[in-house]
């Protein structure tokens, strides 16, 4: 159903559109053609909620007109969260699709084998769905802007509470084998510097191991009385499982990537997970503490139609909205000069966008050489029904 989606319906000529398709691929005076990739199937496929949640916004955009003359014409693949896929399917939406730009492609392994690629093609990268700090180096990548925050700012933000919390505890990390575990792993190495390799015990997971179970237990038996699992859903919730069989009662920490409820809590068991915290920068839909807030109850008839039957406790959906309405903010911004320069320039020319799902205090902010959506967390924990935030909102600048 997901493999290609394409949203597109004819408009009327708008002012400029004529010279915009004369200087960028996939603009008519109609349409801007855009282009994704999502893993729709294999080991992270829950995270392509994300990719429906986007793919629904875009719907409600173009019924509502579109944007500045022109409706969104959004081409996503499925890449399977296989390297060499996205590569594949990224050059076919550049190359045969001839898309303007790239929204929100997901996965940092399939980023990281094309990111050069694109930037070397000189086509808009946007709000790529990975938090790898590298990716957010503008003079190597200066088409790119990212949507999660840095996993590097994530894991500092851990490294600082675990150490607060638990000062003399040992540490225990269960990673995935690449940018993204990695990242945090040097997170934990940047805070404690000298006192990482006395505090900290790391275990690495391929995504095509079937469980990480041997993993878990190996940790426990390190004596570690802290854990942050840094992955991806599917592992954390084994993680969780695994944890709760082996009876070890850690500090416990998952990543933000990890913490759908639908996808991580409920399959390892919420009755499991009582006490984890991660990090979040946006609203539960099912606690009910926003029952009553309007930027929810706006989410809420939003899901309802352009979601039905789906989960909205995923906040992989919600994410996904929340991209929908950065893009329409950059097009927005953009005008009638779709030309990718200015496409580039106006997705580093977001000054405090707060969306309605957005934690209160958190707000978008991006600039010339500033990638990132987000550089704010507030941390939470779950308590066995919904999670409950804590503390302050939290910047890039924790130290």
């Amino acid at each position: 159903m997901f493999g290609k989606i394409i949203i597109a319906t004819a408009l009327a000529v708008s002012v400029g559109g004529a010279s915009a398709r004369a200087e960028t691929p996939g603009v008519t005076e109609s349409e801007v053609k855009i282009g994704a990739t999502f893993p729709f199937s294999g080991p992270a496929s829950p995270l392509s909620n994300t990719g429906k949640g986007m793919i629904a916004y875009v719907n409600s955009i173009n019924e509502r007109g579109g944007i500045n003359g022109r409706k969104i014409n959004l081409v996503t693949y499925d890449d399977g969260y296989s390297p060499p896929k996205t590569v594949e399917q990224t050059r076919k939406l550049i190359e045969s699709d001839e898309v303007a730009f790239l929204f929100g492609p997901l996965g940092t392994p399939g980023i990281s084998a094309t990111i050069k690629y694109v930037n070397a093609k000189k086509v808009p990268h946007l709000f790529v769905v990975s938090g790898v700090t590298k990716f957010t180096n503008f003079a190597e990548f200066p088409m790119t802007t990212t949507g999660l925050p840095s996993y590097d700012t994530e894991g500092r933000i851990y490294a600082k509470y675990i150490t607060q919390t638990r000062p003399d505890a040992k540490i225990a990390i269960l990673y995935q084998n690449d940018d993204l575990g990695k990242d945090f792993v040097n997170a934990f190495k940047g805070y404690l510097k000298d006192d990482f390799d006395k505090k900290v015990v790391v275990s690495s997971y391929e995504v095509t191991e079937p469980t990480i179970d041997s993993h878990v237990v190996s940790l426990k038996s390190s004596g570690a009385e802290a854990f942050l699992v840094a992955g991806t859903p599917k592992f954390a919730a084994q993680a969780i499982k695994k944890a709760d069989e082996i009876g070890w009662k850690p500090l416990f920490l998952i990543n933000l990537v990890s913490s759908s409820v639908s996808a991580t809590i409920v399959p390892a068991g919420p009755e499991k997970a009582i006490g984890i915290i991660t990090a979040t920068m946006f609203k539960d839909p099912n606690d009910k503490k926003w029952a009553d807030d309007p930027g929810m109850k706006w989410y809420r008839d939003f899901f309802a139609k352009y979601l039905p039957g789906a989960d909205i406790g995923d906040n992989n959906y919600l994410f996904g909205t929340q991209q929908g309405q950065i893009l329409e903010q950059v097009l927005k911004q953009c005008g009638n000069d779709l030309s990718r320069e200015n496409i580039g320039k106006q997705s580093r020319s977001i000054r405090g966008l707060s969306l309605p799902t957005l934690i209160p205090g958190i707000m978008i902010n991006t600039g010339p050489e500033s990638s990132m959506a987000y550089t704010q967390l507030q941390l939470q924990r779950w308590n066995g029904t919904t999670w409950e935030q804590f503390g302050n909102v939290l910047s890039a600048e924790t130290k």
